[in-house]
């Protein structure tokens, strides 16, 4: 059977097939519970080869470590049902996924957007794996070359614009980013996507008073039901952190970030990186890290995705759990040692920024500089947001301040003015500078 898009769904008929649509638009816009929906699509139709497929994605996009091996049945499933050349492309990726080729995956859901340029399941995974592989340039490219067989009258076209946003921002295209990704959200105020990629640029902009005003407009439309609401309200919080406005922060955090205690990995890194920017400025966090400890501690040493471990370090390191941190670093040695993508991730950027850390919490600020400088530079290898990867730079700023490194504090914060030149943070770091050349 044909969707609206003239796409073959082998093994789907009327009713599995509408099932199916409505789990891939929740899974545009973040929303709802799409694995139950695509259940749903499956239990009408068991030979639904593309509904195994998408509940496949749906196990791996999160970076779950537990979830693969659900992937994993999903895709067996959707081998001995077969399909079409579309449809066995699909499957293909969905099994580099399982054995973590993120790159092979990536390239594969490109030729697939190639011959099908209206198959938005292919844009939608190719997009988040090119997040995870830090690939900023398809992040944005993949998404464009679609456009020309796209409107604004198809139903997921604001996906596609939400999508398209994001990538702009990343590649640093803000005033298009912003543009897009409005559009997106006047199109659908429930894509979480479109709204999360124009609070990036007015993040990257140094804009927090207006990213405010913009997440604040309306947050029903993007927090209501949605399983992305938590990177949202984080957005928000990051505002009001560079404004330093500490009790809204504090809030927020205490409230829809993590007032729940989700144990989402993705909810669980904005968790730790918000935490640790407050320590980084010397904020009396309390007992927080204990409970983040504690969601960290069942699967930090995975070994799935490097990117997940340096966020769980950053809680044990909070929560004053050294072995914890050992653990992590034991697990990322065994990784290495293994023939995937994570491999590679964690070779060159993951286990460098661990160990940094590490020297953080040790008190070696020396150590922190020299680990964490040479990585910057390729930092988007391990995946992450140029936002969530701020992160680095601000601890190499804090560790240049304490190691008493002044030049090399000085000239971070030169280079940092220039993006965001009315920053209330830099104006801190101005002041920690004075005082430290008086103190020389």
């Amino acid at each position: 059977m044909q969707n609206q898009y003239g796409l073959n769904h082998s093994g789907a008929h009327h009713d599995s097939l509408e099932s199916y649509d409505r789990a891939l638009q929740q899974l545009l816009c973040y929303i709802g519970d799409p694995v139950a929906t695509v259940n749903d699509a499956i239990a009408e139709s068991p030979g639904f080869t593309m509904a195994h497929i998408l509940k496949a994605y749906l196990h791996l996009l999160g970076t779950e470590p537990g979830d693969i091996a659900i992937a994993n049945t999903c895709l067996e499933t959707a081998v001995r049902l077969g399909g079409d050349a579309r449809e066995r492309m699909h499957q293909e990726a969905v099994g580099h996924l399982v054995a973590g080729r993120w790159h092979r995956a990536g390239s594969l859901l490109e030729d697939i957007s190639i011959d099908n340029p209206r198959d938005i399941l292919a844009l939608q995974a190719g997009h988040l794996v090119d997040f995870y592989t830090g690939n900023s340039r398809m992040l944005r490219d993949r998404i464009a070359r679609a456009f020309p067989k796209w409107n604004k009258e198809m139903p997921h076209y604001h996906a596609l614009l939400g999508m398209y946003a994001f990538g702009l921002e990343e590649t640093g295209h803000y005033d298009l980013a912003e543009r897009y990704g409005r559009e997106s959200v006047a199109l659908n105020p429930r894509d979480g996507w479109g709204q999360h990629a124009v609070a990036h640029v007015m993040e990257m902009q140094g804009r927090p008073a207006e990213g405010i005003a913009w997440m604040r407009q309306n947050p029903d439309a993007w927090s209501d039901d949605s399983f992305f609401q938590v990177h949202n309200w984080w957005h928000l919080a990051l505002y009001h952190l560079e404004l330093g406005e500490i009790d809204e922060v504090f809030a927020l955090f205490d409230g829809p970030i993590y007032g729940e205690r989700s144990n989402m990995v993705l909810d669980m890194i904005d968790v730790s990186a918000m935490l640790w920017r407050l320590e980084l400025r010397g904020i009396d966090v309390g007992d927080r890290w204990q409970a983040i400890a504690d969601g960290w501690a069942p699967i930090a040493t995975a070994g799935n995705y490097v990117f997940n471990d340096l966020h769980a370090v950053m809680a044990f390191i909070g929560a004053d759990r050294p072995h914890a941190v050992d653990e992590v670093i034991d697990a990322q040695l065994a990784a290495m040692a293994r023939d995937d993508d994570n491999a590679r991730f964690t070779r060159e950027v993951g286990h460098p920024l661990t160990l940094a850390f590490k020297a953080f919490a040790d008190g070696d600020y020396h150590q922190t500089v020299e680990r964490i400088r040479p990585v910057r530079a390729i930092a988007h290898r391990f995946g992450g947001s140029h936002a969530q990867r701020d992160i680095l730079d601000l601890t190499l700023i804090e560790a240049a301040f304490r190691a008493g490194e002044t030049n090399l504090a000085d000239a971070l914060i030169a280079e940092r003015s220039q993006r965001r030149p009315d920053s209330p943070l830099l104006r801190q770091f101005d002041r920690r500078l004075i005082h430290l050349h008086r103190a020389a």
